[in-house]
């Protein structure tokens, strides 16, 4: 098993690409250790020292680390801890997982936020995806978008450059409700 790595725009993630599915639908978020209790992955992940964030897209896994811990250090652990799990056999995620996605959201704003939902889905999350990471819809008020950031995204130095020049000129462009977009914290 050969597994790529790639640097994405934030320093303390690196993308890590087994070369087969990672999950088949969706996305899995782990920001804590405590949150991984699903992933039998995630766990062994969180058992390199310095890791402090995980995160599952489609065939690929990011990793967040520490700032007091350098890469040259974890990386290699990582690598195997993938490596190790691949070999196993075991799920990458244990029971019913419902795969991240957007908030529901029902009310008179509703035609609005599938317009929202459908640009997020075709224009921003498949370019967000290839850096890492994820955003889905969170709400939707008084012409304010709220976007939950997840993987590379979170954290990352640029994400606010995005968010502001890249995803809300996107929206604004096409749905003229829409006034502000903001990031939430999980």
């Amino acid at each position: 098993m050969f597994i790529q790595t790639e640097s994405t725009p934030n320093p303390a993630t690196l993308k890590f690409l087994p070369g087969q599915t990672v999950l088949e639908a969706g996305t899995a978020d782990f920001p804590t250790a405590d949150a991984a209790g699903s992933s039998p992955l995630a766990q062994r992940i969180f058992a390199v020292p310095g890791v402090t964030g995980v995160f599952f897209g489609n065939d690929f896994v990011t990793v967040t680390k520490g700032d007091a811990t350098e890469w040259d250090h974890v990386k290699p652990a990582i690598l195997g801890a993938i490596m190790e799990h691949y070999q196993s056999g075991a799920a990458v995620m244990e029971g019913e997982s419902a795969a991240a996605g957007h908030a529901a959201h029902d009310g008179p704003d509703s035609e609005i936020v599938d317009q929202i939902k459908e640009l997020l889905d075709t224009r921003v999350r498949p370019a967000v995806a290839q850096d890492g990471g994820d955003i889905t819809f969170h709400g939707f008020d008084r012409g304010i978008v709220y976007l939950h950031m997840q993987g590379a995204c979170a954290g990352c130095p640029s994400s606010t450059l995005t968010l502001k020049m890249g995803i809300e000129n996107l929206l604004r462009h096409y749905i003229p409700e829409v006034l502000e977009v903001r990031p939430v914290a999980a």
